[in-house]
């Protein structure tokens, strides 16, 4: 799996159009979830906030994104309004259902629609984070819950991966 073989268009919270090639160049952590989650997405984002405060400047230079696996619902001013509750660096990505689909498969990430008994609806999906080398090279997973202690370091031999390449 790498970001390189992806091809996928989503928007940004921003509204620019977005793709595999804006995560090339920096390396990038990406979380799939949507904002209407009521435990793992608001969970693991603080989590994620609190890993780029460890690292301090070195935050700056990764791509942080949560994709979101409800486009009905989580439109690009839902996903500005949710991501503003985070990290700065925290990008949302929204788009059409096919690219959500597109992109979910590109990083074998997982996610289905579950009714509820009110009629509404909640989603099941991949609930650990994505972390790729700035080539886009897939480096590991950080899961669900994982303790700090062994999220930053993870993170940061992604980052020092990209700056033993580059020497």
């Amino acid at each position: 799996m790498a970001l390189t073989e992806m091809d996928f268009r989503l928007t940004d919270h921003e509204g620019n159009v977005v793709g595999p090639e804006a995560l090339i160049g920096r390396p990038t952590m990406a979380f799939f979830g949507f904002t209407y989650c009521p435990d793992v997405c608001p969970t693991t984002l603080s989590d994620i906030s609190g890993w780029l405060d460890d690292l301090g400047d070195e935050a700056d230079e990764m791509n942080v994104v949560f994709i979101t696996v409800d486009p009905e619902r989580d439109t690009v001013e839902t996903m500005a309004e949710y991501v503003g509750y985070f990290h700065p660096a925290i990008r949302g990505w929204t788009g059409p259902e096919e690219q959500i689909a597109r992109v979910a498969d590109g990083f074998r990430a997982t996610y289905v629609r579950v009714p509820t008994e009110s009629g509404d609806y909640t989603m099941n999906h991949t609930a650990s984070v994505f972390l790729f080398a700035a080539s886009g090279r897939f480096v590991t997973m950080i899961d669900y819950h994982e303790p700090r202690e062994f999220a930053v370091p993870k993170i940061r031999r992604a980052l020092e991966e990209e700056t033993e390449g580059a020497t």
